[in-house]
């Protein structure tokens, strides 16, 4: 069952989803200022909720038979809600494009590539872009993210923030030409502080802060992505048991997983690359080995061609392989140079 049916507004349905309450299962042991808590809406929309949840399918009167077995969906009902929830933007339309929109909640993204090449960068705009509000399109949460490398830069994060501030304010004043009513109060700050920073110096850190994230996320449950940037660096080095390596990644990846599952999350890994002789050649390869491939729902490798960055979607259950350009600029992630400045000539045409 699916609280896409309830017959409400589609902004509480929304709110509802972006805060992990996709079944009426989850709705049925809340009170309704706790539900009003966690939406950030008034009680009364809250209280309205619950009642048509309970109408919808009777949530006053539980049936005792299934109490045993719980949690069972239809194919239909989980490809609703896979459509029916807004994806992670790039902040580049082209790499959404080949991602079908963006990063996608309840799967673990890898992306990998060469130093320099914007990993850590699109990390920051991810954090930055979870925040965007749900009458944008958005998922209005917050962040988690693990540095294991040292090179999150908090200046750089305020000067995305910034940008993305001024690209929504921008959004809402085409929105109001359309006679749509939407409204940004947001500051860089807040965005700042929506955005839960761990320092990860070790392996032992790493798996022990990984297994805390289910507790951590239980008390924060407006977080929406969890990025590790990146899930390498610890494991390269002087690591000579490789078994035991693969164990302590594979438990990990499947930590993860669960994560992204049980609160409706995007998880991204960032991975270092290396090159790997085939078939005659060095060809660029992600680093971990082949096991570690397959622990990730989808893979994007990032890579130059020529000057110019590109993102190569490698792997994913629903999506052709494709690429798409890129750029790193001062605002962020952005299309690659010439279709940057294309849109931004449409966009001020439509203001």
């Amino acid at each position: 069952m699916e609280v896409g049916r309830l017959p409400i507004s589609a902004s509480l349905r929304g709110k509802l989803i972006t805060a992990g309450y996709t079944t009426f299962a989850s709705l049925s042991s809340l009170s309704h200022s706790d539900l009003a808590r966690d939406l950030k809406i008034p009680e009364s929309e809250a209280l309205e909720i619950l009642k048509a949840a309970s109408l919808d399918c009777g949530l006053d009167k539980p049936d005792k038979s299934n109490v045993i077995v719980n949690g069972a969906q239809t194919a239909w009902e989980m490809l609703h809600e896979e459509q029916s929830f807004p994806r992670i933007t790039t902040s580049s339309s082209d790499l959404d494009n080949i991602l079908g929109g963006g990063i996608n909640c309840k799967e673990v993204t890898e992306i990998g590539g060469l130093p320099g090449i914007g990993k850590t960068q699109m990390g920051i705009q991810l954090a930055v872009n979870v925040q965007i509000p749900v009458d944008l399109g958005g998922l209005g949460g917050k962040a988690v993210y693990v540095d294991t490398e040292g090179s999150f830069m908090v200046e750089r994060a305020l000067q995305i923030a910034k940008a993305s501030i001024v690209e929504m304010s921008n959004y809402t004043e085409l929105l109001k030409k359309k006679n749509r009513v939407c409204q940004v109060d947001i500051q860089p700050t807040d965005i700042l502080d929506n955005i839960f920073y761990f320092r990860i110096c070790t392996y032992t850190e790493q798996i022990a802060l990984i297994n805390y994230l289910d507790k951590f996320i239980l008390e924060h449950k407006d977080v929406k992505i969890v990025i590790v940037d990146s899930v390498t660096f610890h494991f390269r080095q002087d690591f000579e048991d490789l078994g035991l390596r693969t164990r302590l990644l594979g438990g990990m990846a499947l930590k993860l997983m669960n994560l992204a599952k049980k609160y409706n999350l995007a998880v991204v890994i960032f991975n270092q690359a290396t090159t790997k002789y085939v078939e005659g050649s060095f060809q660029l390869s992600l680093a971990l080995g082949d096991s570690w491939s397959h622990c990730c729902t989808n893979r994007v490798i990032l890579h130059w061609n020529g000057d110019e960055r590109n993102a190569y979607l490698d792997k994913s259950p629903s999506l052709r392989s494709a690429s798409a350009p890129f750029s790193v600029t001062s605002e962020g992630i952005r299309n690659s140079a010439s279709n940057h400045k294309r849109i931004k000539l449409m966009l001020k045409l439509c203001l």
